[in-house]
């Protein structure tokens, strides 16, 4: 159910901003986080033991399934990692008068910048472009 969640396109306001990114991939990172860690419990390990012990046709859905959760898990990393280094970049967008503004915006471009050339997943144009528009 997550990873079918996950492959849906996303619905937002036309008024979010950018914190509201931020917010998005830190609770994706809590839901694959939970689950990556339910996939380490004993019980699991347990049941695939049985499954391998049985030669069950299940472990290649399986393994399926444990690496679109693990790939998914490792985007919301990815990207919260780079979107925190965009935080404070942003606060001036949310405290500050239009006139004062315009001094935080070329490092908040430059941030951006080094977010589509340097991270793994966040870097397509999709990604950027709506970002920018939450900006």
């Amino acid at each position: 159910k997550v990873l079918a969640e996950n492959d849906q396109l996303r619905k937002e306001a036309d008024d979010l901003g950018p914190r509201a990114e931020l917010d998005y991939w830190k609770k994706r990172l809590s839901k694959f986080n939970y689950l990556t860690d339910q996939l380490k419990s004993p019980d699991v390990k347990a049941v695939l033991g049985v499954l391998t012990a049985a030669k069950s046709k299940l472990l290649k859905n399986w393994r399926v399934l444990d690496i679109r959760i693990t790939d998914a898990a490792n985007e919301a990393k990815d990207n919260v990692k780079y979107l925190y280094s965009l935080e404070k970049c942003c606060d001036p967008l949310y405290s500050s008068d239009p006139v004062s503004m315009v001094d935080a915006i070329p490092a908040l471009i430059n941030t951006i910048k080094m977010i589509q050339s340097i991270s793994q997943y966040y870097n397509t144009s999709e990604k950027i472009s709506s970002l920018f528009v939450k900006v």
